[in-house]
């Protein structure tokens, strides 16, 4: 099989996409520039807009992958060390259970559970994946439900413990500036895993092999390490066009 240019490219704009929303955050909450527009609604439409497509292309991709478990492994450890740095540079906007250790962790989970997901038949599967991601959307926030629909609210024991903070239940006193936890987030990635599977069997794969992007795609091939470098870079340009002013 080819490879698929058109996911580098969309890898690569919505890289961008985060980038410049990393750089207003750094604006915004470091340099103390008002904007109210993002503290709102549109701000978080377009942070869960990156967020989204970053997890369902991954899910996507999965099954295109031939080290999965490096992979899997690469793409966490990179989240413990995003981790890691945050915590001893700047421990007031720490990462802790972020985006690179959610991928890592389902990029890791899929293996043992292959087989199982190969059975599943990829539309079903798709539509269970997406309705548990909708329903369990709230569970950080102590229920279930999506967003400002609250269904049924959880028990407070379950949210006593890093642990739990982990697979979705965090503690009342638990931070971090970005935060992914198992659930619900890996029920979105297994809808890119079933939309893959779906693309497959209708023959649809061929649409995603033309590229007319370049840039893009080369950002797309290297998102890891771009991601890793794109804050203290931004941290860096940003104060010497406005920090020392």
């Amino acid at each position: 099989m080819k490879r698929l240019l058109r996911l580098d490219e969309i890898r690569g704009i919505t890289l961008v996409s985060m980038i410049l929303y990393h750089g207003t955050w750094d604006l915004v909450h470091l340099f103390g520039w008002n904007l109210p527009w993002y503290r709102l609604l549109p701000g978080y439409v377009w942070q869960q807009s990156i967020c989204w497509t970053f997890i369902l292309l991954s899910g996507f991709c999965w099954s295109l992958g031939h080290h999965r478990y490096k992979r899997g492994v690469t793409v966490f450890a990179a989240g413990a060390l995003v981790t890691a740095v945050t915590g001893f540079v700047m421990p007031a906007s720490r990462v802790v259970f972020g985006v690179l250790t959610l991928l890592g962790s389902c990029m890791l989970l899929c293996i043992p559970f292959r087989k199982l997901l190969e059975k599943c038949p990829s539309v079903p599967g798709g539509a269970v994946s997406f309705s548990l991601f909708l329903f369990l959307r709230n569970v950080n926030r102590g229920s279930l439900g999506f967003e400002k629909w609250k269904l049924l609210p959880l028990p407070e024991k379950w949210y006593h413990s890093p642990a739990t903070a982990y697979l979705g239940f965090p503690p009342e006193d638990f931070f971090s500036t970005d935060y992914f936890s198992l659930i619900p987030w890996m029920f979105l990635f297994l809808t890119g895993y079933f939309l893959y599977r779906f693309c497959l069997e209708k023959g649809q794969l061929i649409h995603l092999e033309g590229g007319k992007l370049p840039l893009m795609q080369w950002l797309g091939r290297h998102s890891l390490i771009l991601y890793l470098l794109h804050q203290p870079m931004l941290y860096l340009l940003l104060y010497l066009l406005v920090g020392s002013g």
